[in-house]
């Protein structure tokens, strides 16, 4: 191994191109390089952006980032158990853990034991619970308004057929 006086002294070395002062190149979008052919980096940017909008959306609400997530999927899969829905939702376990805890301390979920095996805790939205998840819902469906408003019907409706198709084959293929 290379001692860190000459890595000092190769880097030092090294003739750096010119590159315009950084108020010059505000506003200009930043160059992608390799990854602009990579669909998981390209989604990750649009998931960025629309987790962004969703956040601010939802600070009122002082609920943990994911909360939504959990309260559609407890919804839509009553008696479900943590573990599986962290699973169907690719979700952490441990954060489920805290967000779950949280939903539950402000009655808008119960943790029941299932009757088949005792270990397990099978989830439920409160009324209270449902009426806040369709709440947040829609502010939800709001934030991605621009989506709608700039595709047409069916590239809206094809972007969702490609997303599950896409995901289908990514995870045939592990």
């Amino acid at each position: 191994m290379r001692p860190l006086e000459e890595w000092t002294t190769t880097l030092s070395t090294v003739e750096l191109p010119e590159t315009p002062p950084r108020e010059d190149i505000k506003g200009e979008e930043l160059q992608l390089g390799l990854h602009g052919q990579r669909l998981g980096f390209r989604v990750r940017r649009l998931h960025h952006l629309l987790s962004q909008r969703v956040e601010e959306a939802f600070v009122s609400y002082g609920l943990r980032p994911g909360s939504l997530t959990m309260m559609v999927l407890i919804s839509a899969n009553p008696g479900y158990s943590q573990v599986e829905l962290s699973r169907i939702g690719n979700l952490d376990k441990s954060a489920i853990v805290m967000i779950v805890d949280e939903l539950e301390k402000r009655g808008l979920a119960i943790r029941g034991r299932s009757s088949s095996d005792r270990r397990r805790n099978s989830l439920f939205l409160t009324a209270q619970g449902e009426k806040l998840m369709k709440e947040m819902h829609e502010i939800a469906m709001a934030t991605e308004q621009p989506l709608r408003d700039g595709l047409s019907a069916e590239e809206y409706d094809q972007l969702f057929e490609l997303l599950e198709k896409a995901r289908t084959i990514v995870a045939a293929s592990t």
